[in-house]
């Protein structure tokens, strides 16, 4: 009997021991995962990044954040990788440029030219290997992003629709998100990155709309546009594809939108028409019927003959009857047409009204507590330079919703762009939050130049994120090495120590940037003084090109905003220097381009930068005890170059003397 009790005393001391356990654990548990007051949803699991949306730009980071071995999870709520690509473009051609060939082997080169692949460390997967049109079909990029996602072993959770996003206090004080998905479950985490683009069809209403056609629900086949008339709403890509796509069966096709067509060759931006979608203007400029006018959406009204059907595309503010009804009997039809001016230019009807006015953002999955605050266009929520939202901390934006940083200036809101606001981003989260500074190089200041025209001349990022992303150069130690960062947001630079994690504020920017005033609707860029090859025009250049900035201090947070008011890409600077346009985009000519650049780096960092042959820096030792940086970082090392004859020749005849090269 004692040692049944005993017995049962030891099992209940167990028991109390593992209860307690337990206890423990659910208290540590509860820190890190906090239970929603009022709410039956089950929280299911924390992480420390929560990635919304499985296209392209949450791809993207997903892909970081798997190669630093963070804790994430991808959301996606349908069943495949980028879904939206499933569906859109409508009339399945992508327009975003497949250069396979470039003539080049150069691999950051090449990425230049490719629009559509992601970044990664497996060279399968580029968009070439999938297609070889130049504009690819969507089915394919489909196909590229799920074997992205399969290859690079990628967390993606399907099937999930993330809605009710709030921020909720931890009981350890620290704030996380909690969202909701579809099936009951509550999902939080320390940083919400949104990659969920901007994928919500814009429908404004105006009179008469229910009798339109929605661009994402219209028909594909083209015999139901067989010998009708079209007003096509909109002027973007969607709207001009949707007229190239049915334009050989319809009588017409009208298009009406607010505001000019701005063409993508002239304004230098990738989002304006594309000369692939633009064969409605030839025949509206070359007299076949189809045409293009300016009014907003919002001022229209659509009336439809209930007899017929036809449809009547009129300006509400230029009838003069009265109405309360869109459909309409044949006589009242008739009326309307006889109030609009005989010469109105949609006098006649229609028999469909296509609406492709474009995608803006869906801020309906938000809570008030964590609701971005949108642009002031509506389109795209309020961002900072760090990609993170103005006014909810911990939550960034990937992708091209973040496109309101660089919106009608670069590439930001296309894949070719955002993969590389992705990195940065990816670099920011890495210091702020395991203090991981930028990656760098350090280098003796005799490599600059070669470094500069290497960049200049390879350098993706810089290239397709003009005027947004640049690479910074430190000089240290008294301008004898420097320490070089690529890619990094230009509209941060006053920020660089507490943003990168390196210290420094003697600094030069590389920056690619077309002229200032090349660019923009209306301008000819085809008139025959657009390009200037002679060095001491630099600054004129209007085509792409390199432009160095040198500051002795970092700017202040008032000169950056003061640069922004005055449209300006950065502060004036100490120094300022263009590098001259090329039509090769080749940076690399000696007189034209690298002389010019020694120089200026010469007067920044009071340095003489010349590389001498071992016979130069011998006799200077030899005569004055003393010879240039080169001769000691390279001679006296032991790397000099004693040079061939065909290059001594060769320097006898450029320079004359050494000393004067």
């Amino acid at each position: 009997m004692k040692q049944e009790v005993k017995f049962v005393y030891k099992n209940t001391k167990m028991s109390q021991l593992i209860y307690g356990f337990f206890i423990v654990l659910l208290t540590i548990h509860s820190k890190c995962i906090l239970s929603v007051e009022n709410n039956n949803n089950v929280i299911v699991g924390h992480k420390q990044y929560c990635i919304v949306g499985a296209g392209p730009g949450g791809l993207q980071m997903g892909y970081f954040l798997e190669r630093a071995e963070r804790e994430y999870v991808i959301f996606e709520q349908k069943d495949i990788s980028g879904a939206f690509f499933v569906d859109y473009p409508r009339h399945r051609k992508l327009i975003s440029i497949n250069k396979r060939h470039t003539g080049k082997t150069n691999k950051e080169f090449n990425f230049r030219h490719d629009w559509n692949s992601l970044i990664s460390d497996d060279e399968t997967l580029q968009m070439r290997y999938y297609s070889k049109d130049f504009f690819p079909q969507a089915d394919a990029y489909v196909k590229y992003l799920n074997d992205y996602t399969r290859k690079l072993q990628l967390n993606v959770q399907y099937n999930t629709r993330i809605s009710n996003i709030r921020k909720q206090t931890a009981e350890d004080g620290e704030e996380i998100f909690l969202m909701d998905g579809q099936n009951g479950s509550t999902f939080s985490c320390k940083i919400l990155i949104m990659g969920t683009g901007i994928g919500t069809p814009n429908n404004p209403e105006f009179f008469g709309m229910e009798h339109t056609n929605k661009y994402d629900d219209m028909s594909l086949d083209t015999d139901d546009f067989e010998g009708k008339s079209v007003m096509i709403l909109g002027r973007g890509n969607s709207a001009f594809e949707t007229a190239d796509h049915i334009l050989g069966s319809t009588n017409v096709i009208h298009m009406l939108s607010r505001s000019r067509v701005k063409m993508a060759w002239e304004t230098h931006y990738v989002g304006d028409l594309r000369a692939v979608n633009n064969g409605i203007l030839d025949t509206y400029q070359l007299k076949s019927l189809d045409g293009i006018i300016e009014a907003d959406v919002n001022e229209v009204a659509v009336l439809k003959n209930e007899k017929n059907g036809k449809l009547i595309v009129a300006i509400k503010d230029e009838l003069e009857l009265g109405f309360n009804h869109s459909i309409v009997n044949d006589s009242f039809y008739k009326s309307v047409r006889n109030s609009i001016p005989d010469n109105f230019p949609l006098r006649d009807g229609y028999d469909y009204v296509i609406r492709c006015l474009g995608f803006v953002y869906d801020f309906d999955i938000f809570q008030p507590n964590a609701r971005p605050e949108a642009t002031t266009s509506g389109k795209y929520p309020a961002i900072n330079a760090a990609y993170e939202v103005e006014n909810v901390s911990d939550m960034f934006i990937a992708g091209t919703s973040s496109h309101s940083l660089d919106h009608k200036k670069s590439a930001g809101g296309f894949i070719h762009g955002f993969r590389y606001t992705a990195q940065a981003l990816h670099h920011l989260l890495e210091y702020r939050y395991h203090s991981i500074p930028w990656p760098s190089v350090h280098q003796p200041i005799t490599e600059l130049i070669n470094h500069i025209i290497k960049r200049a001349n390879e350098g993706s990022g810089i290239y397709q994120m003009f005027s947004q992303l640049g690479d910074i150069i430190i000089l240290h130690n008294d301008g004898l090495e420097y320490e070089y960062l690529e890619e990094f947001p230009l509209q941060m630079l006053h920020r660089l120590p507490e943003s990168t994690g390196r210290n420094g504020s003697n600094v030069i920017v590389l920056s690619m940037e077309y002229g200032k005033d090349y660019s923009g609707v209306g301008n000819d860029v085809f008139r025959p003084n657009r390009a200037t090859g002679e060095p001491s025009r630099a600054h004129n250049s209007n085509f792409l090109h390199p432009v160095l900035y040198y500051y002795r201090t970092l700017p202040t947070e008032f000169g950056m905003k003061h640069a922004k008011e005055k449209n300006l890409i950065l502060p004036v600077p100490q120094r300022i220097h263009h590098i001259v346009e090329d039509f090769l985009t080749d940076f690399s000519a000696p007189l034209s381009h690298i002389l010019p650049l020694r120089r200026f780096l010469e007067n920044c960092v009071g340095q003489d930068l010349r590389y001498f042959f071992d016979d130069f820096c011998f006799k200077s030792l030899l005569m004055y005890g003393n010879a240039p940086l080169t001769c000691h970082q390279y001679y006296l090392r032991g790397q000099g170059l004693p040079g061939t004859e065909s290059l001594m020749f060769h320097k006898k005849r450029l320079c004359g003397q050494e000393w004067q090269c």
